[in-house]
């Protein structure tokens, strides 16, 4: 492609940078404009993947046909087969009228699947079929319908990896990926970095009616260096913080570094375990459960401390002796009948991790032998998965895991 050709393109869409790698893109999309061919756009988030269907769309011969994009992230589950195909009358509560679908409207022209990677299965089954023979079924509809749309898809998502882990048909992928474009992340693109911000920030000055900032050399060279996870979006957003929060409007490193992360490998925001690169949640888990174990210890207390209270009054209404309730500061003499007690509200949980300690008896030796039984099988069943195992049982989560502990369960 001339170059003459290659700049027209870019001051018509607004794309800013000249590295190799746009570059190419610009010329590929330009060469598969003419067929019909499926087109995946491959790229991180915030690359700018949706300026390139639209630059397909409108060097192609269904340039005057309609162009849909569509973010199928977005639209639940539950809907998106008859947001995509279109429904009949009275197929589903809501349905008060026929709608065509994209696939109906969009006939003849383009429909920019962004986030492809997210499509159900049942929905990417659907697509299959309109890609492979332009056949499909409206939703609560038994007839076929026709339609002749090109599709071009984007997604940010490890698609191989989604195959792998039956999240995305690998038949799908085959068709979708005819023609594959792989945009370039902002990190990748050297000297583009130091030009969009350029373009963002007499942008925010324009607008906004203020002094435009401009980077030291030193500056330039920190942003470039940055690794830029979230791309062009991110120095988006960064350029237009800088531009109306910083009261310079020579931007240092110093004042970049207020804005930008300093952790230039990722977008983590907190440091987990540190000294260690693998992360454990059982220290989580047993500060957890300990916490749960001082509620519940508490939540007796308190029901020992009532039904002790519950004797008094009971005493003193039948002019007996009244308890002492050990802990209390309120004396005997003090207490004055009460007609009616309302018992504590208490949770479903709370009461099944109240426990008394049996006296060892040897029908109760009988009884914790056959529960550590019970407990056991219902383990073995579940593979030893135990949220399954308290299910079947009937139990909360934390009682199974005290009773683990009362049996001595909780490491083998």
């Amino acid at each position: 492609m001339k170059n003459s050709e290659l700049q027209n393109i870019k001051q018509r869409y607004n794309i800013v940078g000249n590295c190799d790698a746009l570059n190419h893109v610009i010329d590929v999309a330009l060469q598969v404009a003419p067929t019909d061919l499926s087109v995946l756009i491959i790229g991180e988030s915030g690359v700018g993947k949706e300026i390139i269907p639209r630059v397909i769309h409108d060097n192609s011969p269904r340039r005057r046909e309609k162009y849909f994009a569509i973010n199928c992230g977005s639209i639940p589950e539950g809907t998106i087969d008859s947001e995509l195909f279109g429904h009949i009358k009275g197929s589903f509560t809501g349905a008060i009228n026929d709608s065509a679908g994209y696939f109906g409207v969009a006939n003849k022209g383009t429909l920019f699947l962004d986030e492809v990677g997210e499509l159900p299965l049942a929905t990417q089954a659907r697509l299959l079929r309109v890609l492979e023979n332009g056949e499909y079924i409206p939703v609560g509809a038994t007839e076929v319908r026709k339609t002749d749309v090109r599709i071009v898809a984007a997604t940010n998502v490890n698609i191989q990896k989604a195959i792998s882990e039956g999240r995305f048909r690998e038949d799908l992928y085959y068709r979708l990926n005819e023609v594959a474009v792989q945009m370039p992340p902002l990190r990748e693109r050297g000297e583009d970095i130091i030009l969009l911000f350029r373009l963002f920030a007499m942008q925010m000055a324009e607008k906004y009616k203020m002094d435009r900032i401009q980077l030291t050399d030193e500056a330039k060279k920190m942003l470039m260096k940055y690794k830029w996870p979230g791309n062009v979006r991110q120095l988006k957003n960064i350029t237009q913080q800088i531009s109306v929060l910083s009261p310079e409007r020579i931007i240092t490193p110093e004042v970049l570094s207020q804005f930008i992360p300093q952790d230039r490998e990722s977008t983590q925001l907190a440091v987990v375990n540190p000294s260690n690169g693998d992360h454990s949640f059982e220290n989580e888990r047993e500060i957890l459960y300990k916490i749960l174990f001082e509620l519940r210890g508490n939540v007796n207390d308190m029901r020992r401390e009532m039904g002790l209270l519950k004797k008094q009054i009971e005493d003193v209404q039948s002019n007996k002796p009244a308890t002492t309730i050990i802990g209390s500061t309120a004396a005997s003499s003090a207490i004055h009948p009460i007609q009616a007690i309302q018992p504590i509200p208490t949770m479903e949980d709370a009461i099944a991790e109240e426990y008394i300690e049996p006296s060892p008896t040897k029908e109760n030796l009988n009884l914790n032998d056959l529960s550590r039984q019970t407990l056991i099988k219902a383990l073995e069943r579940n593979n030893g998965n135990r949220k399954k195992a308290a299910q079947e049982l009937g139990i909360s989560d934390r009682t199974l895991y005290r009773r683990l502990k009362q049996y001595g369960l909780n490491e083998e």
